[in-house]
């Protein structure tokens, strides 16, 4: 007669749950929630950080007036006085032309920087001969202290509209070329084989393999290096010489020679909320225009495929 073994015997251990994940994502709802928590902390701080009759030790006798507050109006306005000079900030202080103006200087400037280094980190990439002659002036750009720009640029190109952008391309133009090199040289070279042995030329490679490829990195850098740029239109808006130029630098300018500081804190929330707009159109486009690599739909590209296949399709039907 055989006995079971004994291991047969022992209880099973229950299954343990996998452990969660150090990274990854949380469903939107929980996020919009921990979001929103943020902001109502800060706000509260806020709040109490301006609120009167918050100030240790203040008596009965005193207990309001600014003189109570933990934080001096002077130094940070509270949340009430900050809405009521909604309407000035609006209208007299015209925030709205301000912010298309810098918006304007953003576009030109970083338009010109992505011009230029793009074709350029291209050409970096591919040819080693042209990527060590530009290494140097790419090291050069990406450590130079920005705010060491602005004597510089007004010495070589005034104090006008001319200088705000070519301070923008110069403080811009050396990351957009190093980030362009690095995201065509991380093509894997299995495709470049692959054209290679379908005899492609140089040039056919360059345009339709590496560059196809690295675009979604490409536009995936540019995208962040404009938010950058929004920051660094700011210095060269607030670091000026002579009259105002309009902008939203100048108006923190013009508010901090008048004591207001309103009009800064108003600006500084406006700042943001267009940078993080912009950024998520950006987002979208991007996607669009790359579903593969990004989930998107492809609306855009299928839409100019289909006006470009009807613009070459409208000679045929005239012949």
């Amino acid at each position: 007669m055989t006995t079971a073994p004994a291991s047969s015997a022992l209880p099973v251990p229950p299954t343990a749950e996998p452990a969660r994940p150090l990274r990854g994502e949380v469903p939107a709802a929980t996020g919009l929630f921990w979001g929103v928590t943020c902001i109502a902390c800060v706000l509260a701080l806020w709040f109490v950080a301006t609120a009167e009759g918050m100030r240790p030790g203040a008596g009965p006798e005193a207990a309001t007036g600014p003189e109570t507050r933990l934080i001096s109006p002077t130094t940070l306005p509270s949340p009430a006085e900050t809405l009521r000079a909604l309407p000035t900030t609006f209208g007299e202080r015209r925030l709205v032309a301000n912010t298309l103006v810098t918006l304007r200087r953003v576009c030109l400037g970083f338009g010109l920087a992505g011009l230029v280094g793009v074709p350029l980190g291209v050409l970096a990439a591919c040819f080693p001969a042209v990527r060590s002659f530009v290494a140097p002036l790419t090291i050069f750009g990406r450590n130079i202290p920005v705010a060491a720009l602005i004597p510089l640029t007004f010495f070589f190109f005034g104090i006008g509209e001319f200088q705000k952008m070519m301070f923008l391309f110069i403080a811009s133009v050396a990351f957009v070329v190093s980030d362009t090199t690095a995201a065509v040289l991380e093509v894997p070279q299995r495709y470049v084989d692959t054209a290679l042995t379908l005899g492609a030329s140089r040039l056919q490679i360059i345009l339709k393999v590496l560059v196809p490829l690295a675009a979604p990195a490409i536009f995936n850098s540019l995208r962040l290096l404009f938010g950058i740029a929004f920051g660094y239109v700011m210095l060269a808006e607030v670091v000026k010489l002579g009259g105002g130029t309009g902008g939203l630098g100048d108006l923190i300018n013009v508010s901090q020679r008048r004591g207001e500081r309103e009009p800064i804190l108003i600006v500084l929330v406006v700042i943001p909320l267009i940078a993080y707009a912009i950024d998520r159109a950006l987002w979208w486009l991007q996607c669009d225009l790359f579903p593969h690599r990004y989930g998107g739909r492809g609306l855009l590209p299928r839409l100019v495929g289909r006006l470009l296949h009807g613009a070459a399709a409208a000679p045929e039907v005239a012949a």
